[in-house]
């Protein structure tokens, strides 16, 4: 079986992309395989994952076209290779099929990770508003305190959960704004500074 050897980097961006849009995925339930894939508008943010995870990459990003609704969709993706190495993260990280947030959260949850976590699932409220969003609608109630728990006594920001019709998601006042940016700002790839305003 293949092992993999991550860095303490690695890890920090491993824990914000599964709090965010990348998924493990297995066959077995012994060797898992991360998937990364996002629009390819979104191209240079997969192509720095690739250059961070490059060790643990199958291949180079990829292109494909997914049709949703009669709809051409161009996404861009690249896998890591299954291996066992990848299994402690499944646990922590799903119970079954569903993803959850690990109790160990307030220990992994760094401002590189916070900063992968953000452009994965941020967003500005509106153009009016300074607030911003972290699309959490996945999550149970129980998984966003435990996030709104974690921001609050490890990075001093205080959220609101607000709730949408797919579920809730958390919310950073524009009180908080600031302080947010200071903490991700350096992590925050160029086509991704729309996401800070």
């Amino acid at each position: 079986m293949l092992k993999l050897s991550i860095s303490s980097r690695q890890k920090q961006i491993i824990v914000g992309k599964l709090l965010g849009d990348g998924h493990l995925e297995t066959t077995n339930g012994i060797t898992y395989r991360l998937k990364f894939e996002h629009s390819y508008v979104q191209k240079e943010y997969v192509d720095w994952l690739y250059a961070e995870l490059r060790n643990l990459a199958s291949s180079e990003p990829k292109i494909k076209l997914q049709a949703i609704n009669n709809k051409v969709y161009h996404k861009y993706w690249f896998n890591s290779p299954y291996s066992p190495s990848l299994r402690f993260y499944a646990a922590q990280f799903y119970r079954g099929k569903i993803k959850i947030v690990p109790k160990l959260i307030k220990r992994w949850l760094t401002p590189l990770a916070l900063a992968v976590w953000y452009m994965d699932d941020g967003s500005i409220k509106s153009k009016e508003c300074r607030g911003r969003l972290i699309h959490t609608q996945s999550f149970k109630d129980e998984d966003l305190k435990l996030l709104q728990e974690v921001l609050r006594e490890k990075f001093q920001i205080n959220t609101v959960l607000r709730a949408q019709k797919e579920g809730k998601q958390i919310y950073i006042p524009a009180a908080e704004h600031e302080k947010f940016k200071k903490i991700i700002g350096a992590y925050i790839l160029p086509s991704m500074r729309y996401k800070l305003g």
